[in-house]
């Protein structure tokens, strides 16, 4: 037989080319699919054909236009870093939520966007004994991590515990009963507060608890804890957690909900640090007085001028403004790129003004 005639020539693999947040930013949807009645996941692909290299746990920014103003908000990647070709961020519609509202409403497939990513240090440390605790919409970046476990056959000793306010709210519930039956190293937990909708719940209702935590994670005290979910549910996690043996060091969060903590001076801003400086966020016709030893952020909240924001530490992106005049000594964490520093926007939540502001805000 002529094996050169029975198989058709091979192309030669091309050199794989990856998405780079300091370039790249232009999306397509390519798919919708609804997760729960209020939840629903979107697929994305970069315009160019490139590949994601990301880890679980991470989320991406997303640069809109919502009523012809500009807009940045964060959602964690629900996808496995396994599958490069694409990502999915999973959004819960939040009543009144602007962002939220408008993804469930106008993201269809085909539809194109901006975004900067991956980002955020929500990552798997290396431990062989998992808790995955998550509430709500927090289980997004945790879904991940089991995600990447499933697709890589890596033998997994987790516990994956969901909160969530009823049955029809629990977030890929059916995917993960279908990744529980495979993995015979995830147990799973569901906890819904009540049992509306649904008559014949088989577990536990109400909320996480030390006497429900000793029942269902016996060897807690074992475990490394990776927690996402709304901050009272994440303080409720951090104190039951630490009461039942787990250090501190083994605790690790995610949350957009962060408190806003001013940086220490570096010693650019020192000679400004006690002088105060006339910030003017003129869109809103408001004036306020920062020291250089304050972010802007903080003292915009402090006196009720509105700016979008997350993170309060650098790392989002979300309240990325341009600066009109003025200079800022700021200190991110990766939420702005260097081209658009050049193009003059900063980021308020990690700026300390080293002069008097005017923001197009």
């Amino acid at each position: 037989m002529d094996t050169k005639s029975a198989f058709p020539a091979m192309k030669p693999i091309e050199k794989t080319e990856f998405w780079n947040r300091d370039l790249d930013e232009d999306l397509v949807c390519i798919d919708v699919h609804p997760e729960t009645h209020d939840v629903k996941t979107f697929t994305f692909v970069s315009t160019h054909g490139k590949r994601f290299d990301f880890k679980a746990g991470q989320y991406f920014l997303f640069d809109l236009k919502v009523d012809q103003e500009p807009e940045s908000r964060c959602y964690s990647i629900s996808s496995s870093p396994q599958r490069t070709n694409a990502f999915s961020v999973t959004v819960k519609r939040v009543p009144g939520g602007k962002i939220s509202n408008w993804f469930h409403d106008n993201v269809v497939a085909g539809s194109e966007v901006k975004g900067n990513g991956p980002l955020g240090h929500f990552i798997r440390p290396d431990a062989r004994k998992l808790l995955l605790l998550s509430g709500g919409s927090g289980i997004t970046p945790v879904m991940s991590i089991v995600r990447e476990l499933a697709d890589t056959y890596e033998p997994i000793d987790v516990v994956f515990m969901h909160a969530a306010r009823s049955p029809r709210d629990l977030i890929f519930r059916d995917d993960l009963i279908r990744l529980a039956t495979r993995e015979k190293g995830l147990r799973l937990h569901f906890l819904p507060e009540v049992t509306a909708g649904e008559a014949h719940w088989p577990g536990l209702t109400g909320r996480i608890s030390p006497d429900y935590m000793k029942l269902a994670v016996p060897d807690l005290g074992e475990r490394t804890v990776m927690c996402c979910g709304p901050a009272p549910f994440m303080a409720a996690a951090r104190a039951i957690v630490a009461e039942l043996g787990v250090p501190a060091c083994n605790y690790i969060e995610e949350s957009f909900d962060a408190a806003v903590i001013d940086d220490i001076d570096l010693p650019v801003a020192q000679e400004a640090a006690t002088r105060m400086f006339a910030v003017d966020f003129a869109k809103q016709g408001r004036k306020i007085d920062v020291s250089g030893e304050q972010t802007v952020l903080s003292c915009a909240k402090k006196a009720g001028v509105k700016l979008p924001s997350s993170c309060s530490n650098g790392v989002c992106g979300t309240c990325k403004s341009k600066l009109v005049s003025g200079t800022v000594d700021m200190n991110h964490n990766g939420g702005i790129r260097q081209r658009e520093i050049d193009a003059g926007l900063f980021l308020p939540c990690c700026s300390k003004p080293l002069s008097d502001l005017i923001i197009d805000r």
